[in-house]
């Protein structure tokens, strides 16, 4: 096999690869993944997070200098309008570092959703979905938020 044979098939190959981990990196932004209520992180100290004690909170990280930050405020701003009883919080990385590394946040924009005792119930790294985010904050009305 000649060299420039070899060269184009690994081209080919990590090409391949790339776009296959692309699409898995991009199935999983914005999906809202529940935290278990027993799991550590479900328990952080958010008492300096401004969270509202008569509902759902939503939470997201976000800075001046990242993009998708504005969609994720668009689309939280949308659901809350209609959904009364829930919070937003918006909490900027550069202003608050501590905050994004007591819960962990590695990428920008992530969310969350603590209910009306404090607990993380849902994580979000990239913009969520206005439909799926709708249907967890509404679950709260329904069953209470347990």
């Amino acid at each position: 096999m000649s060299t420039l044979a070899i060269v184009v098939t690994a081209i080919v190959a990590a090409s391949a690869a790339a776009t296959i981990l692309g699409a898995a990196v991009n199935r999983r932004s914005g999906v809202l993944r529940e935290t278990s209520p027993e799991a550590p992180e479900a328990f952080a100290n958010t008492s300096e997070l401004g969270l509202s004690q008569a509902g759902p909170t939503v939470v997201h990280f976000s800075a001046v200098w990242c993009g998708p930050c504005g969609a994720v405020r668009r689309v939280v701003d949308q659901v809350c309008a209609d959904l009364p009883d829930v919070s937003h919080v918006e909490i900027d990385i550069d202003a608050n570092p501590a905050a994004a590394k007591q819960l962990s946040v590695l990428s920008l924009p992530t969310t969350f959703i603590f209910d009306a005792e404090g607990r993380q119930r849902y994580r979000s790294a990239g913009v969520p979905k206005v439909a799926d985010l709708r249907e967890v904050l509404q679950s709260f009305g329904s069953s209470g938020g347990d």
